[in-house]
């Protein structure tokens, strides 16, 4: 007899934005596995420092490697030249949270920003 987790998941965070397909199906992926994580809909919550230096800690990443150009204003803040530091990113990531990549899903495994959303399947 196999035994399957029957408590929620709380050990399963996504930094989800409903707005993002990519974020939408990493979310669909973990509830067909059975998964049914924590859901921080950043954009929303918005994020402090320490969170974003433990998440990019425990993906073993820089703020840098999470920062979103892409439909944001990175270019014009000028986060991505590449001499300014991942203190100024976090501290810009944290004013306007959608600055952050997504989506980043957190399990006792590790962490990993998922583009694609099968790059959950290695955290579980």
């Amino acid at each position: 007899m196999t035994e399957q987790a029957s408590s929620p998941t709380a050990d399963i965070v996504i930094y989800h934005n409903p707005a993002c397909g990519t974020s939408r199906n990493t979310l669909a992926l973990l509830r067909d596995k059975g998964l049914e994580p924590q859901v921080v809909e950043y954009v929303k919550a918005g994020w402090t420092r320490e969170q974003l230096e433990a998440l990019t800690q425990k993906m073993g990443v820089t703020a840098r490697d999470i920062l979103r150009e892409r439909g944001t204003k990175a270019v014009e803040l000028g986060l991505t030249d590449p001499s300014t530091s991942d203190e100024a990113i976090i501290a810009a990531m944290i004013m306007d949270p959608i600055l952050v990549n997504r989506p980043i899903v957190s399990t006792p495994k590790g962490a990993a920003l998922c583009r694609p959303a099968e790059l959950v399947l290695g955290l579980l």
